[in-house]
């Protein structure tokens, strides 16, 4: 299913629409403010193996993000984090990020692994931040990669629809999709090493 969404105010309607897949164990694809992402809920596991198998990974070897709605609820993630780390979390999100934290106990758990680590989103975007809201939990996310190595990333939902529409349960058209992924930032040691380079500039705010 094809559904459209506006990222400047989201119908709540529809944001129940997915909200309601996703707790039934769906998958659904939807934007961000870099790539289009693929996500499920956190807490369903034959979800995450789904994604997992989709992507033609093990659960326990995949670098999955958890989008988040705001910053209130990642100390459940991750480890604790000093006073200067999250002094530019606040200022970089939500932002084009994925920092990647030493996973808290509750991580294996979820995804029945021993990863030690977790990469945390917070979006800017209102589509993913309000799926997020209304479901009460962030959800696990992985990028939609094209199999064309020239478009690294499939930037328009249509496109996207056409080839994940029998993979996937829902399909949301939040208008066309950057092609340039998140910067991804290491603060496992406490400091922030660059990973990958990609649409936030960190420097901006450390």
């Amino acid at each position: 299913m094809l559904i459209r969404l506006y990222e400047e105010n989201p119908n709540e309607k529809v944001l129940e629409q997915v909200v309601t897949v996703l707790k039934k164990g769906g998958i659904v694809i939807y934007p961000t403010d870099t790539v289009y992402g693929l996500g499920c809920d956190i807490t369903n596991q034959k979800a995450i193996e789904r994604i997992a198998k989709l992507r033609g990974i093990k659960p326990e070897k995949a670098n999955f993000s958890f989008i988040c709605y705001d910053l209130s609820n990642i100390s459940e993630y991750i480890k604790p984090i000093d006073n200067t780390v999250f002094r530019v979390l606040k200022k970089a999100l939500p932002g084009p990020f994925t920092f990647i934290f030493n996973a808290s106990n509750n991580v294996p758990k979820l995804l029945s692994s021993s990863k030690k680590t977790v990469g945390i989103r917070v979006p800017d975007n209102n589509i993913a931040r309000g799926i997020v809201k209304m479901l009460g939990n962030p959800i696990l996310s992985t990028s939609i990669h094209d199999d064309d190595d020239i478009i690294e990333y499939t930037t328009d939902p249509e496109l996207i629809f056409e080839k994940y529409q029998d993979k996937v349960d829902l399909v949301i058209d939040g208008g066309y999709g950057d092609n340039v992924p998140s910067t991804v930032v290491d603060c496992t040691s406490g400091d922030f090493e660059i990973i990958r380079e990609g649409k936030g500039k960190i420097e901006a705010f450390i």
